[in-house]
């Protein structure tokens, strides 16, 4: 009903300015058809990202703007479109609906319904593409957004309205880190959107079914541009979760998009440019390539209160190949971003799950989101599991080590120990405080590495629901945490 009462108000709106007199029209002709594409000429006051209807009712999209004619992406791609046909300009721009009607459903990218269902009834909608939030519009990171992954939460913290990228060889475990940050918003009032960009349509019902089992997608809308889609369609996706994602944000609420990934988004850009006969440059991807992302990811932030005072959090993905962190792609969004997750192989291969390099990822948000307790713990732990890196190396060659280096090296390890831990299964932020005062008093040292995984799973058990606050002081927590760990050391 409300999306009948906007347009009958729409209708009412253009009737009243409708005037007598004499207009003069453009009309153009399909010069050829192919690969999702069409060749236009005749229209010569189209605009870019215009939208223009062909003769038999289907839309395309002004995406090359030439001398002679107009390169149009199709987006109906059972249009009956051949070469001669009629266009004719239509003024709109492309645009989504938005709203928490979204919210369970599966949509393409121009928010078409792929789950069976009956199309859903928007109470608003938002353009595609439009400018970032002005600087003045901003306001500083400063609220914590917890993934419920240990490594993370602690080491490298992600704050609401964060852009953190996730970059990786493939089957290092990506997605699985994404999933699990949507699964941990559970009870947060953050709306989620997960964009599925040229996946395999098995891969796409799996993190369905994975969503749906979590409980997870009653809050997420999921935006699929399936690898049988055209480019142009893969192109639209990001920007199409974008959108849905800003709608809630300029209400005030808060938002997380993962994108899936923009490594395959990038290289259908790459395609599309191809098809329009655009200038290829490095790795054959075209000029603006940096700037394809640059306005897609600058649209996440943390809006002032006067603006709504919501946030769009990002959580793009990209693909390394070999661990080549310096290619092309993944060093333009590591540039963009405001940190990365680096996942890598060689410790996903020794099980030293979540595969998180610590070295190499970096929060540049870092403990300004963090609630003061979490920080205060997490103090020089970082540092610390840095430093016990380093100094593991010399245990390769059996070197005798002194007392104060061994006892760094035994304490580093258990560290290591607590920090892993299984995908889908994200921990309450209040647990993560407990472990790790635990860990700062030494309540934990006695255990051996090889039992303290499941003397930790009995400890969450123990203290589920038994927890004081973050706010509760810390030798409320301290006491709390003896009287459990006693009989357990």
């Amino acid at each position: 009903m409300a999306s009948e009462a906007g347009v009958l108000e729409r209708l009412d709106n253009r009737v009243a300015r409708y005037r007598f007199g004499l207009r003069l029209g453009e009309q153009g002709r399909v010069a050829s058809v192919g690969d999702g594409i069409a060749w236009v000429y005749g229209l010569p006051s189209a605009a870019a990202e215009e939208i223009l209807r062909f003769e038999d009712g289907s839309r395309g999209l002004v995406f090359e703007l030439q001398a002679e004619r107009l390169g149009v992406i199709l987006l109906d791609p059972a249009a009956n479109v051949t070469s001669g046909s009629l266009v004719s300009h239509t003024g709109e721009r492309l645009e989504i609906g938005v709203g928490d009607a979204l919210l369970g459903r599966v949509i393409d990218p121009l928010g078409k319904p792929l789950d069976g269902l009956a199309p859903p009834e928007p109470d608003g909608v938002c353009a595609l593409e439009v400018p970032s939030p002005p600087i003045i519009a901003r306001y500083s990171v400063s609220r914590p957004l917890y993934t419920g992954i240990k490594v993370i939460d602690i080491l490298i913290p992600i704050g609401r309205g964060q852009r953190q990228l996730i970059i990786g060889d493939s089957g290092t475990g990506k997605t699985s880190l994404a999933l699990d940050s949507i699964i941990s918003q559970a009870g947060q009032q953050v709306n989620c959107v997960y964009v599925s960009i040229g996946q395999k349509r098995s891969e796409t019902a799996l993190v369905l079914d994975i969503l749906r089992r979590h409980g997870a997608l009653a809050y997420t809308t999921v935006v699929v541009a399936e690898a049988t889609a055209t480019p142009g369609m893969k192109y639209l996706g990001p920007f199409a979760g974008c959108a849905v994602a800003e709608g809630w944000m300029r209400r005030g609420k808060d938002t997380l998009v993962v994108y899936d990934d923009l490594t395959t988004h990038a290289r259908a850009y790459r395609e599309l440019s191809l098809l329009m006969h655009r200038p290829p440059g490095r790795e054959a991807y075209p000029g603006d390539i940096f700037y394809l992302h640059a306005r897609l990811l600058e649209r996440s932030t943390r809006l002032a209160a006067d603006h709504g005072g919501g946030s769009l959090t990002a959580l793009p993905i990209v693909e390394t190949e070999e661990g080549q962190i310096a290619a092309y792609i993944p060093t333009n969004l590591i540039s963009i971003t405001d940190g990365q997750i680096y996942l890598d192989g060689r410790l996903f291969a020794a099980g030293i799950l979540p595969a998180v390099d610590v070295p190499l990822s970096v929060s540049r948000i870092g403990g300004k989101a963090q609630h003061p307790r979490i920080k205060e713990e997490a103090g020089r732990m970082k540092l610390d599991y840095l430093q016990f890196l380093e100094l593991e190396i010399f245990t390769r060659f059996g070197t005798k080590l002194e007392t104060g280096t061994a006892a760094k090296i035994k304490r580093g390890r258990l560290l290591r120990e607590i920090l892993k831990q299984e995908r889908m299964s994200p921990l309450p932020v209040e647990f993560q405080l407990a472990w790790m005062i635990a860990y700062n008093e030494g309540l934990l040292d006695s255990l051996d590495p090889k039992e303290l995984t499941a003397r930790l799973r009995v400890l969450e058990e123990q203290v589920k629901g038994q927890l004081p606050s973050l706010d509760a002081g810390r030798d409320e927590w301290l006491a709390k945490l003896r009287s459990w760990l006693g009989p357990m050391t």
